[in-house]
């Protein structure tokens, strides 16, 4: 982060910094654009469908894990390019079908990467192609309900409505940090069961069984703040609501203790909401912050494929 704080300055009363990075084999401006919230940055000069150098890899590691989310604006790449550049950064992980081992929706295209999921509501020869259609999507980390979840999501919008469809963040880093006294000592040491039953969009996948306890649900158990391998720091890791179970605990009790969490968690202050436009790409850390997205007109398109970065087991 100080390699890009060295050039610090404000431009039109807007908080801007630039680096100088090669990029294409010819040395460039990195223009980065902080956001008025809590998290998130706008990278502009990078062309992503191009390799990128080390340094300037390095560069956006290092403001990725200050500001949890990079927006790149105006990007025209090929699954195998956003597949390129999310190898840039380490290993990529599969998607979750691939994850829980669950099939395909019907319509997606046969020749899709396995670790491409498509996020759409368009249908062919009316079979959906791709998840999550045009309703709402609760507040989650994604793939949470793995022993290893992913560390990162890469986002790229292709198609979008002309409304809706906007994508909430938050940060986890400063949820934990501003939890009141009494919270943070209810939680300290204590873990949650991460369920797989329902998706963000809180439909329950046929294959896991309704269960009136969630106790005796399924799913991985994760520590309820974990340590960020990266920057060191901590933060509240919750998943998703649905199915959650603090273990050790009376359900009552851990309902009530989930309930508390949730509703500080959520607070406008710890967010962000970005609007898409056709040709963003977002890039989001799993590990410290939550993402939810607002329903949108079923009668327009909504198309988006997403990369994830391997992570690493919470602690």
């Amino acid at each position: 982060m100080d390699r890009l704080r060295r050039n610090a300055r404000r431009i039109n009363g807007d908080p801007k910094m630039n680096t100088d990075t090669m990029h294409g084999g010819k040395q460039s401006t990195l223009d980065i654009r902080l956001i008025n919230a809590p998290l998130g940055v706008e990278i502009r000069g990078l062309d992503l469908s191009q390799p990128i150098d080390r340094d300037t890899v390095a560069a956006l590691r290092d403001i990725w894990h200050e500001r949890l989310i990079l927006l790149f604006r105006g990007q025209s790449l090929s699954d195998e390019q956003q597949l390129a550049f999310t190898r840039q950064f380490g290993p990529t992980e599969l998607g979750p079908n691939n994850l829980l081992k669950r099939p395909h929706v019907a319509g997606r295209p046969p020749d899709t990467p396995p670790e491409i999921a498509i996020i759409s509501n368009i249908q062919a020869d009316g079979k959906p192609i791709g998840e999550l259609g045009d309703g709402e999507a609760a507040w989650h980390t994604d793939s949470n309900f793995v022993e290893v979840p992913p560390a990162a999501s890469i986002l790229r919008g292709i198609e979008v409505p002309p409304s809706g469809g906007d994508t909430g963040f938050l940060n986890m880093y400063l949820a934990l940090e501003a939890m009141p006294a009494d919270l943070r000592a209810a939680i300290e040491g204590k873990s949650a069961k991460h369920d797989p039953t329902f998706s963000s969009g809180g439909e329950r996948r046929p294959e896991y069984a309704h269960l009136n306890d969630v106790s005796q649900g399924p799913g991985p158990i994760h520590p309820l703040i974990r340590t960020h391998a990266g920057s060191g720091r901590k933060a509240l890791f919750l998943g998703r609501r649905a199915g959650s179970y603090i273990t050790g605990l009376p359900v009552a009790e851990s309902e009530a203790l989930l309930d508390r969490l949730w509703e500080h968690a959520t607070q406008q202050v710890f967010s962000w909401h970005h609007q898409w436009r056709a040709g963003d790409v977002v890039m989001w850390d799993n590990r410290c912050s939550m993402h939810r997205r607002d329903s949108f007109d079923g009668r327009y398109r909504r198309l988006m494929r997403r990369t994830q970065l391997s992570g690493d087991r919470p602690v």
